[in-house]
């Protein structure tokens, strides 16, 4: 008992409010929000926001194991619940009511199982159950996602009082002091750390939004607040010194990670370290330390809403482009980041406060529960019901079709340019598109290190005495329907051998998915060619994604070995490349879908690596199949042909329009099987 009151009391000489700690909130909050819209390409902010809520927790349970002796969970939960259900609740409404509105409708059930992961806190593992890149810009993000470290921060506060309460128990019965609870925290840091270091080089995705490889962070936030009476007892240079380094650092190391950066990893060790140096140095409470900047009306003010900003700015980002009707300009970054901080201020005092303040909630502690868990229940119920029982918001304008369905020649491309309005065909064939994907042929995952021949990897006439072999990556995929229908005609089998993101041509890929070097592609591609070799095809059609590491001697490496094997070589020109996610645009643009269609020298990639992989094909006597004049005319290249939609997503064509361009790919592969 004397050591207990012992500890209470260095406990109450601690500072209840920390002008320092409230200062760093605002900085990790406008590090977020400028690194998120694009003003300032700063990384961190989320993980110095771990340590704080760590640390913060962490005070608020240990002084109250020792004022009382333990923890009460209804309290707890019911301020967890008054501080985050209401304005979570507010977001995920408003942004449901938004994104049916003004989103694309083929993506209103996506967003519906996001803001119900959401609501549920565990939107974090729906992130890794789909293998989402948090970098990916390029239309796919949904305006829920950021809601993943929500879930972490939530499922942390439903196990952090009962963990925390059961070790310091045990610690204090058997040691009679807290070393137990240290060397818990600890190992919890090692393990979580050493689990995020592994899986950021092994699954990305997994390390990136998992609980257990981002509790380190708030465990180190618990460990600190676990020693601020020792903390408090700093010399007050030494402190100051700490706080000043530690937000040099923070900032430092968070300028210095980019989206190339494979995080979190070692990466966010910085900004860590540094936040929890600005928490150590503040224990004592310098009188020149980091709080004489961080301590300001402005940087409180913001503080105060920052959990408001954090949950506006991202849908409101996501959705800009679908608000205004274009692309995201600099000075809409500004734009998004005011416009959501009002609403932040908004949300604070109309909905937050009255919610934290009430009263009735505060003192009786199973009200603020049922309050925070009708609000939890009635929004996973509104997005359940929007999932599932609200019709999509299609337009049901439209025109008459007429003619032929897809290419029929080059003017049919020339006449789709000048299209402004869905047809009826188009228009019924539109919310079907995103799943208008080859159903032939075989293509390898990320992971898969080496080529394995299987029986759907032979399409056309598996009986056929000529062989014609598809090599490259999802780009050589795609076309699998139209190859299936030649084989046919032909009488051919076709071989598909393809392996996503990874080019058949001999360079090394940096996949953003994986955020390091493409090993995989390399073993892959090696076994694919000794693969090659144990075939021996009459033909072999190259073709692939057109990328920046594109290099000459790789092209001509990889061209060497197709012409070795003796079989005649056709170069299959890239498809564009439309630059966003076309069936979205098409459901928003139903009435002028020439918005969605891309300028030539725009959606051609590379244009110079692109002339130069034909000139090296051509040196190995391979026949080019052109594409571009089947997509694209008068510099345009419409996202609907003859009313075909071309794209299912912002990369890949549909099966229904591969399979329109058969007799434009016909002939070269007739005559190269005769040759």
């Amino acid at each position: 008992m004397t050591r207990h009151r012992s500890t209470a009391t260095q406990t109450e000489r601690l500072r209840k409010y920390r002008p320092d700690i409230q200062g760093l909130r605002a900085v990790a909050i406008m590090m977020v929000v400028s690194m998120h819209v694009g003003i300032l390409d700063i990384h961190g902010g989320v993980d110095v926001s771990f340590v704080l809520s760590g640390f913060l927790i962490g005070s608020q349970l240990l002084a109250e194991i020792d004022k009382t002796g333990k923890v009460s969970l209804s309290k707890f939960w019911a301020r967890r619940m008054r501080r985050l259900a209401p304005g979570m609740a507010v977001v995920i409404l408003a942004t449901a009511a938004l994104a049916w509105v003004y989103g694309s409708p083929l993506r209103f059930r996506d967003y519906m199982e996001d803001g119900l992961a959401s609501a549920l806190s565990v939107m974090n593992w729906r992130l890794v159950e789909t293998g989402t890149d948090y970098f990916a810009n390029d239309g796919t993000q949904s305006p829920y996602q950021h809601f993943w470290s929500l879930g972490i921060e939530e499922q942390f506060y439903v196990a952090a009082p009962i963990v925390l309460f059961v070790t310091a128990w045990l610690s204090r019965a058997l040691f009679r002091n807290r070393v137990l609870v240290g060397l818990f925290l600890t190992a919890v840091v090692g393990g979580s750390l050493y689990l995020s270091i592994q899986q950021t080089a092994s699954n990305q995705p997994l390390a990136y939004f998992g609980t257990h490889t981002r509790i380190w962070e708030l465990a180190f936030g618990i460990l600190l607040a676990l020693g601020a009476p020792l903390l408090s007892r700093m010399n007050h240079g030494l402190a100051a010194f700490m706080s000043w380094a530690g937000l040099a650092i923070a900032i430092g190391t968070a300028l210095l990670i980019t989206p190339e950066t494979p995080l979190p990893g070692y990466a966010v060790a910085g900004p860590v370290l540094g936040a929890s140096m600005i928490i150590a140095g503040g224990c004592a409470a310098p009188r020149l330390g980091a709080e004489w900047l961080l301590n300001n009306p402005v940087f409180n003010s913001v503080a105060n809403v920052s959990y408001g900003w954090y949950l506006w700015h991202w849908p409101v980002l996501i959705l800009w482009p679908d608000f205004t009707g274009h692309e995201l300009s600099y000075s809409d970054r500004f734009r998004v980041a005011s416009l959501s901080l009002i609403l932040a201020y908004a949300m604070y005092y109309m909905v937050e406060a009255r919610f934290r303040n009430n009263a009735q909630l505060v003192a009786r502690p199973w009200k603020g529960i049922f309050a925070g868990g009708t609000a939890v229940a009635g929004t996973a119920a509104a997005a359940a019901f929007a999932m599932t029982a609200l019709p999509l918001n299609l337009s049901t304008t439209a025109v008459a079709a007429d003619g032929e369905v897809g290419y029929s020649g080059p003017d049919s491309v020339q006449k789709s340019v000048l299209q402004t309005k869905l047809s009826n065909v188009a228009q019924s064939a539109l919310p079907k598109s995103p799943e208008d994907k080859t159903h032939y042929g075989c293509i390898d995952n990320t992971d898969v290190t080496e080529f394995v021949m299987r029986d759907n990897c032979v399409i056309g006439d598996p009986e056929g005495k000529t062989s014609i072999v598809v090599i490259g990556d999802s780009h050589a995929w795609q076309w699998g329907d139209a190859f299936h229908e030649i084989g046919q005609k032909l009488n051919a089998r076709i071989i598909t051998m393809a392996k996503g993101g990874c080019s058949p041509e001999v360079y090394s890929i940096k996949n953003p998915e994986l955020n390091r070097e493409y090993s995989e592609c390399d073993s892959w591609r090696e076994s694919a060619f000794k693969e090659l070799e144990k075939v021996k095809p009459d033909v072999i059609v190259v073709t692939n994604r057109v990328r920046r590491e594109a290099r000459e001697a790789g092209a001509e490496k990889a061209f060497q070995v197709f012409e070795d094997t003796g079989a005649k070589l056709v170069y299959l020109t890239d498809s564009p490349q439309p630059g966003r996610n076309v069936p979205d645009c098409l459901a928003t643009h139903t009435d002028d879908i020439s918005a969605c269609n891309p300028a030539q020298d725009q959606a051609i990639e590379y244009p110079e690596y692109r002339e130069m992989e034909q000139q090296v094909a051509k040196r190995h006597g391979a026949e080019i199949i052109d594409t571009l004049p089947a997509f694209c005319a008068s510099n345009v290249c419409p996202t609907v042909i003859a009313d075909q939609i071309v794209y299912y997503d912002s990369s890949h064509i549909t099966a229904g329009y591969a399979k329109s361009l058969i007799p434009y790919l016909q002939p070269t592969l007739k005559e190269a099987l005769a040759g």
